[in-house]
């Protein structure tokens, strides 16, 4: 099982990614407002989409994880 991590602290505006989903490295999976700003956290790999573990308005820590894979 791989996961995505959240590269910033704050909270989670969008959602881009949905359990069962196939993505490639560097797709957008999660959106962030950090200071004000909307960051997007993009996969630094592909795979399937086997849970996402947060939702919109959660508040979540740097190095948290975000989204889980499956090769």
């Amino acid at each position: 099982m791989k996961f995505i991590e959240s590269t910033v602290a704050g909270r989670v505006v969008g959602v881009q990614v949905a359990p069962g989903q196939t993505i490639n490295e560097g797709d957008e999976v999660v959106k962030i407002e950090s200071m004000k700003m909307e960051l997007p956290v993009d996969a630094e790999f592909g795979g399937t989409v086997v849970e996402v573990l947060v939702s919109e308005g959660d508040e979540v820590e740097e190095g948290q994880n975000l989204v889980s894979l499956k090769d």
